[in-house]
């Protein structure tokens, strides 16, 4: 398993409990809250199938600002 998949992985929980949370508050927030029965599971589907490529855009990004710490903290243990 590739480290980008491990940490797509990681972090897909998070990024889908956010685009949920983004999304119930945009149908419970507005008149759509009447159709809220049916509106709810298609924010939990859509927010299931959204997280993926979000969450595969965010794992390099995490990678390297780790890489960028783990080398700033070497420079400064061997300075």
């Amino acid at each position: 398993m590739s480290n980008r998949l491990a940490i797509t992985l990681l972090i897909y929980g998070m990024v889908q409990a956010v685009l949920f949370g983004a999304g119930a508050l945009a149908v419970l927030a507005t008149p759509l809250k009447d159709q809220a029965a049916i509106l709810l599971p298609l924010v939990v589907v859509v927010s299931a199938g959204i997280a993926i490529p979000f969450a595969w855009k965010i794992a390099p990004r995490m990678r390297a600002a780790h890489q960028r710490r783990m080398a700033r903290r070497n420079d400064l243990n061997h300075a």
